[in-house]
């Protein structure tokens, strides 16, 4: 069988299932290319993805695939769930691939089921297990299970896999990949299922959920799930499935979301800018409580507010921009020499250096998701409190110095005018709990700074020729963060200024429906504005912020128009990646992107919320509400 991306998969081929604990990546070819076990960060056991069948993947798809001899391929999530169903039709029939992960009791197992829905067809499974994100190849042997059922038992140190089914794979001895396959026909009726359970090494082999079982409570913990939603705008579909998919990308234990399940998917295909993204960043933490209070999820906004004040307890010098998916605070950053990068694109990375970069905004971010969940009644901690004074008081010492920014751009630190606009939104967001909640802290000093602050930006952040703010004190480029000015309440929807900028981005950084966070070309004092080679695909949040921006200025219209430009470019299971690039047309960038999915819900949100006849086609402009941010 064929190398899993010779037929031409793009990120965008691909979808999810996952257990919340991890997620594995299934491309329309029926290939498992990527998954980690037993959590989002843990070492791959199928790393296909970012080298080739060596690596690891579990393909079970027609027998001919790569050669033409499927006639359409069609995909599709059962509703409100995250059972994945694949079907392909061929000259002599139609056949049916249903994957789930079931919810997670002990074990992590994924269920495969084939049906034969018309004629039959020739199927083929390929097996190739490998630990270690493909290095390690695990000693597996045949054997009987309890029941009297022969399995196939793989052993590698720490790890341990045991696959079940209906038909097994057998060795292949003719090659050197030490790989498994099977070929078998399904006929219209048939069902063929297969189940595979991780377990560690040193532990008795666990019994996994039969298939039928596993589907069936799969689909019933999803649709109980997607129920209590409670957001009914016009867009349901879409957010139901990015609500879906940011709860999927939830670690369950202990609540923390994940930016994305995966590592190095290039910004840029065959680029440099490919980093670590199974990890959980502070800033997503507003967007996120928003979000999911806005749909009516109160109790995992309630979590993953539990989880920030866990992961930020200790000394406020000491607050990371991101964290592990328990609140782990070392994440080292190194290259995996032996995988060959998402087509050639190098280096693979795991870990993540920007976890130890001076990033400003993300005190902002802190203070304002704290201040979100206080206002929302789900702050009943103490403790939270006090940790947002201890953290202003830092904030104030070293708010004038200059830091990474938002983008974590790897070249000089400077003073960006977002990280200053969050730096206000922390002191301002103090003001407001305090005053709304009376309690105790030094209001009038606040306020003196954020005042202080806010014409500072207005002043050192505005650049009269452009007629725009900028991306830092005294730049002259622009910067689609700058977008969340209205969004975070720092001025309102209508103020020239911030009408002038979202102008000035739509004019610079927009292609279509997409916008770029920044110009990665630019040179300044002979240094790249990021510190990296140019090049890489439209941001999709900074794509939703546009989206709310001209909806909060009055463009409501060219806001929906918009918007619904962007649902296009999802690809058929309702899935963003990161990026998209709009010259070859497809998506970059780690795959599934919460940061794109938050974005699309908060800004279905504002849309619903504005309203076509609320404003009119040439209405007035509306702000947004700073307690809600």
């Amino acid at each position: 069988m064929a190398h899993p991306r010779e037929p031409g998969l793009r990120i965008e081929d691909y979808a999810v299932v996952g257990d919340t604990h991890t997620m594995a990546l299934v491309g329309s070819n029926g290939s498992i290319d990527w998954l980690c076990m037993p959590r989002f960060d843990a070492a791959a056991m199928f790393a296909g993805l970012l080298g080739d069948e060596g690596n690891g993947r579990w393909q079970i798809c027609p027998r001919g695939l790569a050669d033409g001899v499927v006639l359409r391929t069609s995909r599709r999530y059962r509703e409100g769930t995250l059972v994945l169903e694949t079907e392909w039709e061929t000259a002599t029939g139609v056949v049916r691939l249903t994957d789930a992960m079931p919810p997670r009791n002990e074990h992590a197992d994924i269920v495969r089921r084939v049906e034969g829905v018309r004629g039959e067809v020739e199927m083929a499974m390929r097996w190739v297990i490998r630990f270690g994100y493909g290095t390690v190849v695990p000693w597996v042997r045949r054997s009987t299970d309890d029941d009297g059922h022969e399995v196939l038992l793989a052993i590698a140190g720490p790890d341990a896999v045991v696959l079940r089914g209906d038909v097994l794979p057998h060795a292949d001895h003719r090659g050197a990949d030490r790989s498994h396959h099977a070929y078998f026909t399904v006929r219209e009726g048939d069902v063929v299922d297969s189940a595979m359970v991780w377990f560690p090494s040193h532990e008795p082999v666990p019994h996994p959920h039969t298939v039928a079982e596993g589907i069936a409570q799969t689909e019933e913990h999803w649709s109980q799930w997607s129920a209590r939603s409670t957001y009914d705008g016009p867009y349901a579909e879409a957010v139901e499935r990015s609500l879906i998919t940011l709860k999927a990308m939830t670690y369950r234990p202990t609540g923390g979301i994940v930016a994305a399940p995966t590592t190095s998917l290039p910004e840029a295909v065959g680029g440099a800018r490919n980093w670590d993204y199974r990890y959980c960043w502070i800033r997503d933490a507003a967007l996120c409580l928003h979000s999911l209070l806005d749909a009516g999820y109160t109790e995992e906004a309630d979590q993953w507010r539990a989880w920030l004040l866990r992961a930020v307890a200790g000394s406020p010098d000491q607050m990371q921009i991101m964290y592990g998916v328990a609140g782990e605070r070392i994440l080292p950053e190194s290259e995996l020499a032996h995988l060959g990068g998402y087509e050639g694109s190098l280096p693979v990375r795991i870990g993540n250096g920007a976890a130890t970069q001076f990033q400003l905004d993300v005190y902002g971010e802190l203070i304002s998701a704290l201040h979100l969940a206080a206002v929302t009644g789900l702050d009943g901690d103490p403790f939270a409190w006090a940790v947002q004074k201890a953290v202003l008081r830092h904030l104030e010492r070293v708010r004038e110095e200059p830091d990474s920014g938002l983008w974590e751009v790897r070249g000089p630190r400077r003073r960006f005018t977002h990280s200053q606009v969050m730096v206000w939104v922390a002191f301002d967001r103090a003001v407001r709990t305090a005053e709304l909640l009376g309690l105790d802290g030094d209001v009038e000093r606040w306020r003196a700074v954020r005042d202080e602050v806010h014409a500072e930006v207005c002043d050192l952040g505005w650049d009269d020729e452009i007629g725009a703010f900028t991306q830092y004190y005294g730049g002259t480029t622009l910067d689609a963060s700058l977008l969340v000015l209205a969004k975070v309440g720092f001025l309102p929807g209508d103020d020239p200024r911030f009408v002038s900028t979202v102008d000035a981005v739509s004019r610079e950084l927009r292609h279509g429906p997409l916008v770029d966070r920044y110009a990665t070309d630019v040179v300044v004092d002979g240094a790249s504005v990021d510190g990296l080679a140019a090049g890489e695909g439209s941001f999709l949040a900074c794509s939703f912020w546009l989206v709310e921006a001209l909806a909060v200025s009055g463009r409501v219209d060219e806001a929906t128009a918009m918007f619904e430009e962007l649902l296009a470019l999802r690809n058929d299971v309702g899935l963003l990646a990161e990026e998209y690039d709009g010259r070859l047309g497809r998506m970059t960038g780690n795959f599934p992107q919460a940061f794109s999915h938050l974005a699309l819900v908060d800004a279905a949100i504002t849309l619903q919320a504005l309203g076509r006849s609320a404003l009119g086609s040439s209405g007035g402009a509306a702000g947004t509400d700073p307690g809600r941010t």
